[in-house]
């Protein structure tokens, strides 16, 4: 059996409003064949995963934190196995920052192909009760798990100074001392419990942008990046994904702001030997790549969108795109070191 002779995963369950980006890119790097396993590391509304079932008689497991991820995954999982095609769809509970735990669990084989999306889902910011948007009035939650410490704990409880750094470093915001102080002060007279109170206040404190960018972006940012451990889990994961990966295997990644970006592109050259630790003239530079690498890069620089997705989808605009290959002829137990 070959892909052409399936039911297409998007026709049996068409996921509303999900715009995947990049989709064509994460393709063609990914290159699912049949009789291949795969493994989506961000599940979210499925677009890449229906995309992988579609393009190949594949297996897929599929991760994500998020319950109700997890509950459209299972939809999708259903809605296969009532077409005849059992055991296509793996749904796997928990952050990808575990995802060597979860494969082994569920007794998944080394991967041909890994793809990890790392923005946050469509679904989380359109759905105001998620608290992820600064565009919709909801409670200050930002949990992708929907359990531990919430935006609104943080904001509440945090000293200037952690909100200041938190804001400035994972926000990247130029002015996160001034918001710090202004949420402090703030919230002494009233806690903040909605996400439009919270960005109200920041806007206030952030002079005009002149590229058009919400004065609220990058504290939301920052906020969601410390209360999910984002970066701690990017760094986890691609570890993880590097040791999962079978000879000749493929790993994806599209991350969508400079501090993911900046990790990606450190993980792939410590994997290829091209430890951006040394600088090119020193000597330790050249001996770190006597030997050859397991991996190579497939994508020279990071690969952008095209002019027409980010018109139709701008969530596209900050996308950038890295991919990798395990080489054919290395063993599969050969692990990455951080």
């Amino acid at each position: 059996m070959n892909a052409a002779t399936l039911p297409l995963a998007s026709d049996l369950l068409p996921q509303a409003g999900h715009v995947p980006v990049m989709l064509a890119e994460v393709l063609h790097y990914l290159a699912p064949a049949d009789g291949e396993a795969m493994l989506d590391c961000t599940f979210g509304g499925g677009g890449y995963s229906r995309a992988i079932l579609d393009t190949a008689a594949c297996t897929l497991w599929a991760i994500d934190r998020d319950p109700d991820a997890i509950a459209r995954g299972n939809a999708l999982r259903a809605a296969l196995e009532s077409h005849g095609q059992d055991g296509r769809l793996h749904m796997l509970h928990g952050g990808f920052g575990s995802m060597a735990d979860l494969a082994q669990a569920a007794n998944a084989p080394a991967f041909n192909g890994i793809v990890m999306d790392l923005g946050v889902s469509s679904f989380q910011l359109d759905e105001a009760e998620r608290g992820f948007s600064f565009r919709h009035n909801g409670p200050l939650d930002m949990r992708m798990e929907k359990s531990g410490r919430s935006a609104a704990d943080l904001v509440n409880t945090a000293s200037e100074q952690e909100l200041a750094d938190i804001i400035h470093f994972y926000g990247e915001e130029r002015h996160a001392r001034r918001v710090a102080r202004a949420i402090v002060t703030a919230r002494s007279e009233e806690p903040f419990t909605t996400t439009l109170q919270l960005a109200e206040l920041v806007r206030a404190n952030v002079p005009h942008d002149r590229s058009g960018l919400d004065g609220a972006t990058r504290t939301f940012q920052g906020l969601r990046i410390a209360v999910n451990d984002e970066l701690g889990e990017i760094e986890r994961g691609l570890t993880q994904a590097l040791t999962l990966l079978a000879p000749g295997g493929r790993l994806v990644v599209v991350s969508f702001h400079s501090l993911e970006d900046r990790l990606v592109k450190r993980a792939f050259q410590r994997a290829t030997g091209r430890d951006a630790a040394f600088s090119r003239h020193d000597p330790r530079a050249a001996m770190s790549q006597g030997a050859e690498s397991a991996f190579k890069t497939l994508t020279g620089k990071a690969v952008r969108p095209g002019e027409t997705e980010c018109r139709i989808n701008p969530r596209a605009r900050s996308a950038r795109l890295r991919a990798l290959l395990r080489r054919p002829d290395t063993a599969p137990s050969s692990v990455v070191e951080n």
